[in-house]
């Protein structure tokens, strides 16, 4: 039970982000995890946290972990106070990259300083 103990935030990360169709189960200690994730932004998130918890190359795990929508990397709802550099920074790690989310969004987006809450905005694969 202490391999699941290990990564229990990766557990219960898999079930904020309603991770569909998850299976857990363990195995002479190795953990084995499997599901689908909505978009490859949340399959990174899943990622991150295992190494996280077990390292880089972690040899107590197994992931299968898919994806459902990949002609996107994420759907982000805009918050308020956000701008889209912000948003490029926290998908893709550099703020500069927000001309690429502006240019998904053309048809709901005029102009790349003027973005509103509760938009959903189209973060593309780069």
């Amino acid at each position: 039970m202490a391999v699941r103990a290990k990564y229990q935030d990766v557990l219960d990360l898999g079930e904020k982000l309603n991770i569909a169709n998850g299976d857990v189960s363990e195995e002479n200690g190795v953990l084995k995890v499997s599901g689908t994730a909505k978009t490859q932004y949340e399959k990174n998130l899943i990622w991150d946290a295992i190494k996280n918890a077990g390292g880089e190359s972690p040899s107590d795990i197994v992931a299968d972990i898919n994806v459902e929508d990949t002609s996107v990397f994420h759907r982000h709802v805009v918050q308020s106070g956000e701008t889209l550099g912000k948003i490029a920074a926290q998908y893709y790690g550099s703020a500069g990259k927000y001309n690429e989310i502006f240019k998904a969004n053309t048809d709901i987006l005029k102009n790349p300083d003027v973005i509103h809450p509760n938009q959903e905005l189209i973060i593309p694969n780069l």
